[in-house]
């Protein structure tokens, strides 16, 4: 009857470790839009292409 919590806690150390590197990966922006949506490049800056792509070697 001792291995059920065990098992629950390695299981849950596990899920709450994913979750720990899952968070400033993935949750943080969906939670901080305006802050994100600010540090991201505007589509309509217009910048010279061969400043985009890199050169052909």
């Amino acid at each position: 009857m001792a291995r059920l919590p065990r098992t629950f806690l390695v299981f849950g150390g596990f899920v709450g470790l994913v979750g720990l590197a899952l968070y400033p990966i993935y949750f943080r922006p969906l939670m901080h839009l305006e802050d994100y949506s600010k540090s991201s490049p505007s589509p309509e800056l217009n910048l010279p292409q061969k400043n985009v792509e890199p050169p052909v070697v």
